[in-house]
């Protein structure tokens, strides 16, 4: 039997210099969280519409006595909405729509760094183009001809969408109580100089690696369950301004892992 061919993904490489793997988002993932997406901004037009009516009695006789000029501004101006709810949403919610984030996949650079404004921009300009001739046509046909399923507008981007994996929790959390120790014990004076193990350190990079995209009270606690585990040998005041926020603490833990290099 032929071995099937390793699934798409995207290497990252963490300013710790681990290597990490993100597989990218097929064609199905794509076409569902677009349908999640279309369906809203179908609502919101069918909303706005009926509040029009309650103003104008013939919206279509009302839409016809207009100049060409102003028709094709209003045309532009549902473009310009659609254009907007995709990459506002990208950039302000971390390279996720309601749709992406239902499906738990998000936009980011080729290099696996998180989108900006001129990416997402780009790449949903191009929607009119990947939406040729209808129903998306020349963007399927692109994905499924790439190796990243990618559509025209994020090979003009530099983007790619990925999965967001399911996080264990436990992992995080396990031996945190036991790795724990008072403040003035032996064990504590000895974790002052005991550099990290590399079970320690998978969970430290793999938790600062996908932070941004958690709960704030989900990041909070877990963050605080790894410092308890990796800074045995804090004092009661050197705990409190590591967690005061979710900044400091993973700086805590960036230079806890750092340390093993």
């Amino acid at each position: 039997m032929t071995p099937s061919a390793p699934a798409p993904h995207v290497d990252v490489a963490t300013p710790e210099r681990v290597a990490l793997s993100l597989p990218v988002a097929g064609i199905g993932y794509r076409c569902l969280a677009w349908l999640v997406d279309a369906s809203l901004l179908f609502f919101f037009w069918v909303a706005l519409y009926f509040v029009i009516t309650l103003l104008v009695s013939d919206v279509l006789g009302a839409f016809q006595a207009l100049s060409g000029l102003t028709q094709t501004l209003l045309a532009v101006g549902l473009f310009a909405t659609q254009w907007l709810y995709w990459t506002l949403a990208e950039v302000f919610f971390h390279g996720q729509t309601p749709g992406k984030r239902a499906l738990r996949i998000r936009v980011v650079r080729e290099d696996g760094s998180p989108v900006g404004f001129f990416e997402s921009a780009v790449r949903n300009l191009c929607r009119a183009v990947d939406f040729l001739p209808v129903l998306y046509a020349t963007g399927c046909i692109t994905m499924l001809l790439d190796a990243r399923h990618r559509r025209l507008g994020d090979l003009l981007a530099g983007t790619v969408l990925v999965r967001e994996e399911a996080i264990d929790l436990d992992k995080y959390t396990q031996g945190a109580t036991a790795d724990a120790a008072p403040a003035g014990s032996p064990a504590t004076d000895a974790a002052v100089q005991r550099p990290l193990d590399a079970e320690d350190v998978e969970l430290v990079l793999a938790f600062l690696a996908r932070a941004p995209g958690l709960e704030p009270e989900v990041r909070r606690r877990l963050g605080g369950r790894l410092v308890d585990r990796v800074g045995a040998a804090l004092t009661d005041e050197e705990r409190t301004r590591v967690l005061q926020s979710p900044e400091a603490t993973e700086s805590f833990l960036r230079t806890r892992a750092k340390a093993v290099h």
